[in-house]
C-alpha cells in the first residue's frame, strides 16, 4: 500500500514538472535561428551550445556576468532575446545581417573585438534598442545614418574604430541619449548642428577625431552634462561663454585648439568639477581668484596658454587640489611661499618668467620649475641647476668652463654600453606627476609633468618589458622607457655650442600589434617631438615607423645648439587611442638617447648668403671710399692749378 501511495504522488509530480515545462513560453523560432547563425558565425558553438531553447530559464549564459550573455524577456507567450553580450572575446569578420533580426534587442554589446566591415544600414531595424557598444573594434566606412532611427537609446558607443566621413546628423534623433563615446573613432568634418537636440546627454567623448569649425556654443545648453572631452581635435577656440551653464560637469578637459583667444570667466559657477584640463587653448588673462575656490576640484592643468600676471596665492586655501600645472605660460611675479595646499601631491610652473623659491616645508609632493627664476633648493645638484638656468628666454650668454659634445641615456633604465661602445647612463630614477631630474655627471636632465588619471597600476612613468626586441644589437636598451601622460622633456647641459647629432632610440613595449587577432592590437600612440622649440615629428606613431611592437626605431636629426643647452621636448597633443590594451596607456614614450656634435657652429645658409654679401658690400665701400679720397686729392691738387671759377649744371637731376 506504501509502495502504491510513493508511486502515485512521484506520477503527480512528473505530470506537475512536465505540465511547468510544457506551460513555459518558448524563444521565437526566427530568432532561434538567427542566434544559431550568429553563433557559428563568431565560432562562439564551444562558449555556448544552444541545443536547447536559448530563453530556458536558469540559463548558464542569461547571468550578467555571463559572457557571451543572452537573456530574454518571457512576459508574454513567446520568448524574444533581449540583451546580447560579446565582450572582450577577439571575435573577428563583419556583422552578420542575422543579428538584425533580433528585432527585440534592448542591449547589444559587441565592444573589444576585431570586427570589422561597416555597421549595416539594417542596424535602424532594431528600434528597441537602449544600449549599443561597437567600441574597440576595427569597423570601418561611414557611421549609418540609419542609428538615428534608435529613438530610445540611452548610451551609444562606437570609440576606437577606423570610421570615415561626417557625424550623421540623424543622430540628433537620439533625444534620451545620456552616454555618446565617438572618441578616436576616425570622424571628422563639422559637428552637425542637429545635435543641439541632446539635452540629456551627461557623457560626451569626443577626443582624438578630425573634427573641424568652432567648438559648438550648443554644448553650453547640455545642462545635465558630467563629463566632456574635447582633447586632439581640429576644433577652434574660443570655449564658448555658455559653457558656464554646465554647473554638473565634474570632468572637463579640452586641448590643442585653435582660433581665438578664451578667458576663464565661464568657470566661475562650475562647482561640481574635479577634473579641469584646458591644456594648450590659447587661455589668456590672470587666473581668477574664483577658479582657486572650487570646493571639489583635485586636478587643474591649464599649460600651455597665454595666462599672465601672478600666481594666486589662495590656491594654499584648496583642500581638494592635488595636481596642480601651470607650466608654459607668461605668468610672474614670485611663487607663492605658501602656495601648496593641504592635499596638494604635484606643483608644475616651468617655463614661466617666474622668481622666488620652492617652498621647503612640504617635502612629500614633486615640484617642477625648470625655465624659471626660481630657486629650487630642493635640487641636491647645484651645478646642474645652474646650467638648467640657461633654458630661460632671457638668458643668452651662457658659458661653461669645461663644455662636453656629447651624452647619451637610457631612458627609464640603469646604465647600458651598448654593441659599438657607447655608454648610455643610468635613468632609473622614479619621477612623480611633475618632476625634474638632473644626472649625476651634470650631463643631462629629464622633467615630466602629467597624471595618468585612471591608471589601474597607479602612478608609473617608467614601461617595461621582459621580451625580446627585434631590429636591433642592443635588446636590452629597448626593454625599458620613459612614459609621460603629458609632456616630457631631455636637456643636454653644458654643451660646447655647435652642430649636433641627435638620435632617438624608441620601441613600442606597451601596445600589441595584432590587429586581426585581438582588440589588444588595436592600439595608437600618437605624440608630437620638438627639437630646440621646432616640431620635427607630428602624430609620431611608433608601432607604425617600426612596423609593429617591440621593434627597435632610431630617428635622427640635426640642431644647432648656440646657448650651452638642447631642449628635447615630446609631447601628448591628446591624439591617439587612451585605454589600448589597458586604462592609460597614452603619451610620449623614449627608450634611449644619444647626442653627439658633428662640427662647430654652423652658419645656415641664409645666414650665411646675408655674411658674404656684408662682406662684397664692404670691399665695394672701401673702394669707393679710396677713389673718394683720391679724388679728392686730385680735385685740390687741380683746384689750386685752375681759374677759381664753378661750372654750373642746366640739368635738373635725373631719377636713375
Amino acid at each position: 500500500m506504501r509502495f502504491l501511495s510513493f508511486s502515485l504522488f512521484m506520477l503527480l509530480l512528473l505530470l506537475c514538472v512536465l505540465e511547468f515545462v510544457s506551460a513555459q513560453p518558448k524563444t521565437e523560432p526566427l530568432e532561434v535561428d538567427a542566434m544559431n547563425k550568429i553563433i557559428d558565425h563568431w565560432n562562439l558553438r564551444r562558449k555556448v551550445n544552444l541545443n536547447i531553447d536559448p530563453c530556458i530559464q536558469n540559463a548558464s549564459w542569461a547571468p550578467e556576468t555571463a559572457n557571451p550573455r543572452i537573456a530574454c524577456d518571457c512576459s508574454a507567450t513567446v520568448c524574444h532575446i533581449t540583451h546580447l553580450k560579446i565582450y572582450a572575446l577577439d571575435i573577428s569578420g563583419e556583422i552578420p545581417q542575422q543579428l538584425f533580426l533580433l528585432t527585440e534587442l534592448m542591449d547589444l554589446n559587441l565592444d573589444q573585438n576585431v570586427l570589422n566591415g561597416s555597421i549595416p544600414p539594417a542596424i535602424g531595424q532594431l528600434s528597441k534598442m537602449q544600449y549599443l557598444g561597437l567600441g574597440i573594434n576595427n569597423l570601418t566606412g561611414p557611421v549609418p545614418a540609419e542609428l538615428g532611427n534608435l529613438t530610445k537609446m540611452i548610451s551609444l558607443s562606437f570609440s576606437s574604430n577606423n570610421f570615415k566621413g561626417t557625424l550623421p546628423p540623424e543622430l540628433g534623433n537620439l533625444t534620451s541619449l545620456q552616454q555618446l563615446y565617438i572618441d578616436s573613432s576616425g570622424l571628422s568634418g563639422p559637428i552637425p548642428p542637429e545635435l543641439s537636440n541632446l539635452k540629456s546627454l551627461q557623457t560626451l567623448w569626443a577626443s582624438d577625431n578630425g573634427f573641424t569649425g568652432k567648438i559648438p556654443d550648443f554644448l553650453g545648453t547640455f545642462t545635465q552634462l558630467k563629463v566632456l572631452r574635447l582633447e586632439g581635435t581640429n576644433l577652434e577656440g574660443p570655449i564658448p561663454s555658455s559653457f558656464g551653464a554646465l554647473t554638473k560637469l565634474e570632468d572637463l578637459r579640452i586641448g590643442d585648439v585653435g582660433g581665438s583667444d578664451t578667458s576663464l570667466d565661464f568657470l566661475e559657477n562650475l562647482t561640481s568639477l574635479s577634473i579641469l584640463s584646458l591644456r594648450n587653448c590659447r587661455i589668456s588673462g590672470q587666473i581668477p581668484e574664483h577658479l582657486t575656490t572650487l570646493p571639489n576640484l583635485k586636478i587643474l592643468d591649464l599649460s600651455f596658454n597665454k595666462l599672465t600676471g601672478p600666481i594666486p596665492a589662495s590656491f594654499r586655501n584648496s583642500a581638494s587640489l592635488q595636481y596642480l600645472y601651470l607650466g608654459s605660460n607668461n605668468l610672474n611675479g614670485d611663487l607663492p611661499i605658501d602656495i601648496i595646499g593641504s592635499a596638494l601631491i604635484a606643483l608644475d610652473v616651468s617655463f614661466n618668467p617666474l622668481t622666488g623659491n620652492v617652498p621647503t616645508y612640504r617635502k612629500d609632493i614633486s615640484v617642477n620649475v625648470v625655465g624659471t627664476s626660481i630657486n629650487d633648493v630642493n635640487l641636491d645638484n647645484e651645478k646642474a641647476s645652474q646650467m638648467l638656468h640657461c633654458l630661460q628666454g632671457n638668458n643668452t650668454n651662457c658659458r661653461t668652463k669645461n663644455p662636453s659634445t656629447s651624452f647619451s641615456v637610457n631612458c627609464g633604465g640603469v646604465e647600458k654600453v651598448s654593441a659599438d661602445g657607447i655608454k648610455y647612463d643610468d635613468d632609473s630614477e622614479m619621477m612623480g606627476a611633475a618632476s625634474l631630474y638632473t644626472s649625476t655627471n651634470n650631463q643631462w636632465a629629464v622633467s615630466s609633468y602629467g597624471i595618468f588619471i585612471s591608471n589601474p597600476s597607479g602612478p608609473r612613468y617608467i614601461a617595461q618589458t621582459d621580451s625580446q626586441i627585434t631590429n636591433t644589437l642592443d635588446s636590452e636598451l629597448y626593454k625599458t622607457a620613459r612614459v609621460s601622460p603629458n609632456s616630457l622633456r631631455y636637456y643636454g647641459l653644458g654643451l660646447e655650442n655647435g652642430v649636433y647629432r641627435i638620435e632617438l632610440h624608441f620601441a613600442e613595449i606597451q601596445m600589441n600589434d595584432d590587429s586581426t587577432s585581438s582588440w589588444k592590437g588595436l592600439a595608437r600612440r600618437l605624440f608630437d617631438v620638438y627639437i630646440q622649440g621646432e616640431r620635427v615629428i607630428e602624430d609620431f606613431n611608433i608601432l607604425d615607423e617600426a612596423g609593429g611592437s617591440k621593434k627597435a626605431l632610431i630617428k635622427t636629426f640635426e640642431a644647432n645648439v648656440t646657448n650651452t643647452v638642447i631642449d628635447i621636448h615630446l609631447f601628448w597633443a591628446g591624439k591617439g587611442t587612451c585605454c589600448i590594451p589597458l586604462q592609460s596607456t597614452y603619451g610620449p614614450l623614449v627608450s634611449a638617447i644619444h647626442v653627439s656634435q658633428v662640427s662647430e657652429f654652423k652658419v645656415s645658409s641664409s645666414e650665411s648668403d646675408k655674411k658674404r654679401v656684408g662682406r662684397i658690400a664692404g670691399i665695394v665701400i672701401g673702394c669707393v671710399a679710396v677713389f673718394v679720397v683720391i679724388g679728392s686729392v686730385v680735385y685740390l691738387w687741380r683746384a689750386k692749378k685752375e681759374p677759381a671759377h664753378m661750372r654750373v649744371h642746366n640739368e635738373s637731376p635725373r631719377k636713375d
